[in-house]
């Protein structure tokens, strides 16, 4: 469990700070704007309204207690460039900050943000590979040349083994999951598993591998 604070609470921010909290995090969310706290005070280990391009607000908060600090501010890249610089000058031990393009990336990790996150070109990338494939059920792009994939398995491959199949051999792809309907996935499956009609794999492969396999599924 980690002590975690949520600037801004518009759209990715209530999200993001819904899925800390599920994950039995200390968060603390903080916005301008009193109707955006509102979902999320009953849950939240603590919350305040406040302005946080205003020095003081961020001092009152003790920033150097948490482990991390989300910048969430989307709509205005000024405020979101001035609160990145004064968390990380007060102490902020790793700080993720929200851009929407290369150009504002480029400022925030000059500015002090330690890491920068894209959630609109992350979701926009990832449908692009879900929906430029056949057979392919979710993708998450581990690097610029290789991937996770869901994928329906090959008729050739139902009722044997994971080893029987020769799929790594074969296909250059490592299988690291298997989901069964009403089943909870299956990670990390042995070679002697099974893989049976209307399940899907979770394959570790390069993009230019999983292009050619699911025409091929």
């Amino acid at each position: 469990m980690k002590s975690m604070l949520v600037i801004g609470l518009g759209r990715f921010g209530q999200h993001l700070a819904s899925n800390l909290l599920d994950l039995e995090n200390d968060v603390m969310i903080i916005d301008v704007d009193e109707k955006k706290l509102e979902g999320l005070v009953p849950y939240a280990t603590s919350s305040k309204i406040g302005d946080c391009t205003n020095p003081e607000v961020l001092r009152s908060l003790g920033i150097g207690n948490f482990d991390v600090i989300f910048v969430c501010i989307g709509t205005n890249f000024q405020s979101s460039l001035e609160i990145t610089s004064l968390v990380k000058e007060m102490g902020g031990k790793h700080v993720v900050s929200k851009a929407t393009r290369d150009i504002q990336a480029k400022f925030l990790l000059r500015n002090g943000a330690d890491e920068v996150i894209y959630p609109e070109k992350d979701i926009a990338e990832r449908c692009a590979a879900k929906y430029s494939m056949d057979n392919v059920f979710d993708y998450i792009e581990i690097s610029s040349h290789y991937g996770i994939y869901e994928i329906s398995p090959m008729k050739e491959w139902v009722g044997k083994t994971i080893r029987e199949s020769n799929i790594a051999a074969r296909f250059r792809v490592t299988i690291i999951g298997i989901k069964r309907e009403g089943y909870e996935s299956q990670i990390m499956p042995s070679a002697d598993d099974y893989i049976e009609e209307g399940e899907h794999l979770i394959v570790l492969a390069s993009h230019e591998t999983a292009k050619k396999l699911s025409k091929q599924l």
